[in-house]
């Protein structure tokens, strides 16, 4: 009884070495083999784009009073989802994907407005700027992207980010945006 006591005293003990020691191989592997600035930035880029993306949409089905920004914001909220998912899974393993990194300086713009005044801004700010830089993001990544996995990802996913652009173009002509 003594010894078994004794045997689960020295595990107990030695477990929680046995994973902070694990967790610091880990570590170290991830920062001796770092993820190349161009898909690093990728990574940032796409990951804080597609969870602005879904803040701002969440934000239009409050703030705005107008169908069609509500169903463009919609449709912005289940591809960025489907996106942000695509980019969990190409990441590689140990570099981890931003969550919850939304450009906090563009959605606090738009969490005072309502009405047209929040459509005009939404559809200029998240819908134009935010998807001109995404398309830029995206077709950096696959020129200069190192990683196979992410550079794939960026030549899937352009079409539908270039797709939300001319989307937003046609939303901002229909409503006097400017660009």
């Amino acid at each position: 009884m003594k010894r078994t006591a004794l045997a689960l005293t020295c595990c107990a003990l030695l477990l929680p070495i046995g994973i902070a020691q694990a967790q610091t191989q880990a570590a170290s592997t991830t920062a001796a083999n770092p993820l190349p600035e161009p898909d690093r930035d990728f990574v940032q880029a796409a990951s804080m784009s597609s969870s602005t993306e879904i803040d701002a949409a969440k934000l239009a089905q409050k703030n705005s009073n107008d169908k069609d920004v509500k169903s463009f914001a919609h449709h912005m909220m289940l591809d960025h989802t489907k996106l942000t998912a695509q980019l969990k899974m190409a990441a590689p393993h140990g570099v981890e994907v931003p969550k919850d990194n939304s450009d906090t300086s563009v959605l606090d713009e738009l969490k005072p407005l309502k009405g047209k005044e929040f459509n005009d801004a939404y559809i200029a700010k998240i819908g134009l700027k935010g998807h001109e830089d995404a398309v830029a993001a995206f077709k950096k990544e696959i020129s200069d992207g190192q990683n196979a996995d992410l550079k794939k990802l960026a030549q899937k996913g352009l079409p539908t980010i270039e797709r939300h652009y001319q989307m937003a173009q046609d939303l901002a002509k229909k409503k006097g945006v400017k660009e």
